[in-house]
């Protein structure tokens, strides 16, 4: 005769399970008989009791259903707390099922639950693509980016195999889109990088992702790819402000002008009726120290509008530098008139950037001072003189 002894913690076990068997099915304190199951599993020793998981993953379905119940009768309920719920069921029944596909004594693997589970869990997937979208309206991108990264990951997952959702789920890419987004906007450049292949597949968003990521190599600091995909991007999107406008600035900051212009001519032989191309233009030419071509591209810009503000702060630095360049050469009196016509012409111009542009003291004040001073304009000079030395404090 054997005495078989059951001890305290096997009863207690017991009773947990029949407590939380009890509130499933009377349909109440579910989330306290979820919480219940997920204490038990913490014992690696209970990880293959199925009754366990069976008990946890029917308290999560009867709250799921109790909520889309209250969702569809238009009660009140937290719409968060359905796809959250959702989430959880993804979670559970994966690793779940990755313990059903173990094999047994003799090696052979008998899969008890795939078949059930994942017919139930393919109506609910869904919902985690919903569910993303609600959270990046509500701008809680991390729970959003949970909830896409696991409605792509089932197209990985053994549970879901016979769904084929890598070849046949038409909504994967705008998936990986919104992914990246949630990554991009919580500054997180792993989450961005997961799935950016698949982003790119997103037709609609592809422009996009291409900034994304520039943004992110240029956090990273990997020069290469920024400026791969700066390039990619200008490619494809000649006209798109943003890969022109980064290239521009990754151009001037090396000095490398000439790439600059080419870049703005290319730009301009895809649509010469965009202004700030032109702008750029004159503003490369300048740096170039091109002056008269850099001023001929303003002129033409503000006989159609004279309110450019960058067109005529062009147009009176490329006067005010010629003046500037042969200041410093020897001057005969006839240089020295020329000087002062240079000044005087580059004057209005500078003028009425001030008038457009108060705030751009760095750009005006000391070419203004200068004019005033070499052009005896009294009352003008003390007024920038003061305001220069205010600067200065």
């Amino acid at each position: 005769m054997f005495l078989l002894v059951i001890g305290p913690n096997a009863w207690s076990q017991k009773k947990v399970i029949s407590a939380a068997m009890d509130n499933v099915k009377k349909g109440t304190s579910l989330d306290k008989a979820e919480q219940s199951m997920l204490d038990l599993l913490k014992d690696s020793a209970n990880l293959h009791n199925s009754k366990i998981w069976d008990v946890l993953f029917e308290s999560q379905r009867k709250q799921y259903e109790q909520g889309n119940e209250k969702l569809y009768l238009k009660q009140q309920y937290d719409t968060a707390s359905l796809f959250n719920i959702a989430s959880r069921m993804f979670t559970v029944m994966e690793r779940y099922d990755s313990i059903d596909a173990l094999p047994d004594k003799k090696g052979h693997v008998k899969l008890k639950y795939r078949k059930d589970n994942s017919t139930f869990l393919n109506v609910v997937r869904p919902n985690l693509y919903t569910g993303g979208r609600f959270f990046i309206h509500k701008q809680k991108y991390s729970d959003a980016y949970r909830l896409l990264d696991q409605y792509i990951g089932t197209a990985y997952q053994p549970l879901f195999s016979a769904f084929q959702y890598a070849q046949k789920d038409k909504q994967m890419s705008e998936a990986g889109y919104w992914a990246v987004y949630a990554g991009y906007k919580s500054k997180d450049a792993g989450k961005v990088m997961k799935y950016a292949t698949l982003a790119l597949k997103d037709s609609v968003h592809h422009e996009m992702v291409l900034q994304y990521l520039c943004e992110t190599y240029q956090q990273q600091k990997d020069t290469a790819n920024y400026y791969r995909t700066l390039n990619e991007g200008f490619d494809r999107y000649p006209l798109s402000p943003f890969f022109y406008s980064y290239l521009i600035e990754y151009y001037s900051r090396q000095g490398k002008w000439e790439d600059a212009l080419r870049l703005t001519d290319r730009a301009l032989s895809v649509d010469s009726t965009v202004q700030f191309f032109h702008v750029t233009k004159s503003t490369l030419l300048l740096n170039q120290g091109d002056y008269k071509e850099s001023y001929a591209i303003s002129d033409s810009l503000l006989q159609k509008n004279d309110s450019l503000p960058e067109a005529n702060l062009n147009a009176g630095l490329a006067k005010f530098n010629e003046g500037v360049k042969l200041d410093k050469a020897v001057q005969s009196p006839k240089q020295r008139r020329a000087i002062l016509k240079l000044y005087q012409e580059s004057l209005p111009y500078l003028e009425k950037y001030r008038s457009l542009r108060p705030d751009r003291k760095d750009a005006w004040g000391l070419p203004l001072y200068t004019i005033y001073l070499n052009l005896n304009m009294g009352k003008k000079f003390d007024e920038i003189d003061e305001l220069m030395k205010k600067q200065k404090k």
